[in-house]
């Protein structure tokens, strides 16, 4: 069975950090690809990064280059989405993504506001 449980959202002020983490099992997590989305309220999902099975290769949403940092720990069936000097613009529900059978996290809050 596949699982993905993602943990470390919360509330931040603008400017703070937040790590995401989401925890993977049912499959071998060092085989594939993994992504993170995000969802804000009255908009569509969107990809905000993505790291190859090996963590060698990582691609992110252009505006948030700089400020995300995907990575993963292959011994921990474990990708991280480390989020900097963040805005209330990037309020939403984050989630973690398996694309080769498709399958999501439940999904977290992360929500930035004074």
């Amino acid at each position: 069975q596949v699982k993905l449980v993602e943990s470390g959202g919360g509330m931040v002020q603008p400017g703070g950090s937040l790590t995401l983490s989401c925890v993977a099992s049912g499959f071998t997590f060092s085989s594939y690809l993994m992504r993170w989305y995000r969802q804000a309220p009255g908009k569509e999902r969107e990809m905000v990064a993505a790291i190859s099975h090996d963590g060698v290769h990582t691609s992110y949403k252009d505006s948030l280059k700089g400020r995300f940092n995907i990575s993963r720990d292959n011994a921990q069936d474990t990708v991280y989405l480390q989020m900097n000097n963040l805005k209330t613009e990037d309020t939403a529900v984050y989630y973690c993504h398996w694309p080769n059978l498709n399958y999501w996290g439940q999904g977290i809050q992360v929500t930035v506001s004074s």
